[in-house]
């Protein structure tokens, strides 16, 4: 947890964004991904991949917010 403190929200805040909307066009590979996993249809490993890399960010931006708000309570406890 202690890496997750010290990576800065800011910068994590422009890489999820960055990687979850990359290519911006015709659609981003996240929004396809999770298409493709709701339809089943995500079976190539270079698709699980892809899911798996541009949610990362993503992933670890949620995780990193709940863990400020968590450390945020217990303080004012």
């Amino acid at each position: 947890m202690s890496l997750l403190d010290k990576i800065p929200l800011p910068m994590l805040l422009i890489i999820a964004l960055a990687l979850g909307l990359a290519p911006f066009s015709p659609q981003p590979h996240l929004w396809e991904k999770l298409n493709m996993l709701m339809d089943g249809t995500l079976s190539q490993p270079i698709d699980i991949f892809d899911l798996l890399m541009h949610s990362t960010p993503a992933i670890l931006l949620v995780l990193k917010l709940v863990r400020m708000r968590t450390l945020k309570h217990k303080q004012s406890i």
